[in-house]
C-alpha cells in the first residue's frame, strides 16, 4: 500500500458553507481507495475512480463506532419529516466529497499548500473520547492535487490547514448533512438532492450550536436516556458550555429523552433528533460524512 504515488489530478473547488468540494477527476495512482460500499474495509487500488467506469462507493451501516456527545439534556424524539428526492436535470451533477483516513500519529497541517508554509496545527488521528481512527473530510484540494485542506478536529477557535495527500487512503461520499440552526432543521442530501429532512433541537441561546464545517468522527449506541439510542460524534467542540457543565464538550447528533424539545433551541450545543430520525440516519452517516451547520 506504499507505492510511490503520483500527484492527484486537478480538481474543482466549491464553497463549503453549504456544499463540499469533491473530485471531478480520478485520484492519481498510489492513493488507496476505501471500499465503503462493501465490507467497509480499506482496499488498495491503483486509482480511485469518480464518475468513471468503476461503480461509486455507497455508504452503509457495517461498522458502528462510539462518540462522546456534548449535550446531556433530557429528550425523546418526534417523528422526522421525510421528503422524497428532488432531481433537477437541468443542473450539472454535484461532485462528491473526498474523505481520507488519518494515519497513526496524525497529519501536520500548514497555513498554505506548501512544505515551506508555517505549521498551524495537527489533524488528530483518533477521536477525542473514544479513540476511533479518524476519517477526515477534505474540503478543498490544491491545483496540483498534492495537498488537501482539512478543518482541524476538536480545535477552538476553529481553523483549518493543508496536509499532504500522498499515500493517504481515500474514499468519496455522495452524502452531506446540512443543519439550519435558526430553522431547527437537519437535512440529508445525496448528490445535492434532499433525501431526508427532520426537525432538530439546537443549542439554547446561551450555548448556541457553533456554526461551521464538521465531519462524523464517532458512532455510538446507547441504552436510551439523555442521548437516546444512538449518537454521531462530530469533529467540533462547544466553547460556550453552560455554567457548571460536567459532561464532554464534543458536538454530536443524538437522540433524546425529552421529545418536546426537538425543533427548539434547548441543548448545550448538540443536535437532538427523534428515534425515527436516528433509524434513518444510522445506516447512512459513516465516519467522515460532512456535517455543515449554517445560520
Amino acid at each position: 500500500m506504499h507505492r510511490t504515488p503520483r500527484i492527484l489530478r486537478t480538481v474543482a473547488t466549491a464553497t463549503v458553507v453549504v456544499a463540499a468540494l469533491t473530485l471531478a477527476t480520478p485520484v492519481a495512482s498510489g492513493v488507496a481507495a476505501w471500499d465503503v460500499a462493501g465490507s467497509g474495509s480499506w482496499t488498495d487500488e491503483r486509482t480511485l475512480f469518480v464518475g468513471r467506469s468503476r461503480p461509486e462507493p455507497v455508504l452503509d451501516d457495517r461498522r458502528p463506532e462510539r462518540p462522546e456527545p456534548a449535550d446531556r439534556d433530557q429528550a425523546e424524539p418526534s417523528e422526522p419529516v421525510a421528503e422524497p428526492p428532488r432531481e433537477d436535470r437541468s443542473s450539472p451533477r454535484p461532485r462528491r466529497s473526498v474523505l481520507v483516513r488519518v494515519p497513526d500519529g496524525g497529519l501536520e497541517a500548514r497555513r498554505r499548500p506548501s512544505a515551506d508554509a508555517p505549521v498551524v496545527g495537527r489533524v488528530a488521528d483518533r477521536s477525542r473520547f473514544y479513540g476511533v481512527p479518524i476519517t477526515a473530510w477534505v474540503e478543498e484540494i490544491s491545483r496540483d492535487g498534492a495537498w488537501g485542506r482539512i478543518e482541524l478536529p476538536y480545535v477552538w477557535p476553529r481553523r483549518n490547514g493543508w496536509v499532504r495527500l500522498d499515500g493517504l487512503d481515500a474514499a468519496t461520499t455522495r452524502l452531506k448533512v446540512v443543519v439550519d440552526r435558526s430553522a431547527h432543521r437537519l437535512t440529508l442530501r445525496k448528490d445535492g438532492r434532499v433525501i431526508f429532512r427532520t426537525p432538530a433541537a439546537t443549542g439554547r441561546p446561551s450555548s448556541p450550536t457553533p456554526l461551521g464545517e464538521y465531519f462524523v468522527t464517532d458512532r455510538v449506541s446507547f441504552d436510551g436516556g439523555s442521548y437516546g439510542t444512538f449518537a454521531f460524534g462530530l469533529s467540533g467542540i462547544q466553547p460556550r458550555l453552560p455554567l457548571g457543565w460536567s459532561s464532554g464538550d464534543q458536538l454530536a447528533i443524538h437522540g433524546t429523552s425529552s421529545p418536546a424539545t426537538i425543533g427548539t433551541s434547548a441543548s448545550a450545543g448538540c443536535l437532538r433528533v427523534s428515534e425515527a430520525a436516528l433509524a434513518r440516519l444510522k445506516p447512512l452517516l459513516q465516519l467522515g460524512t460532512p456535517v455543515i451547520v449554517v445560520r
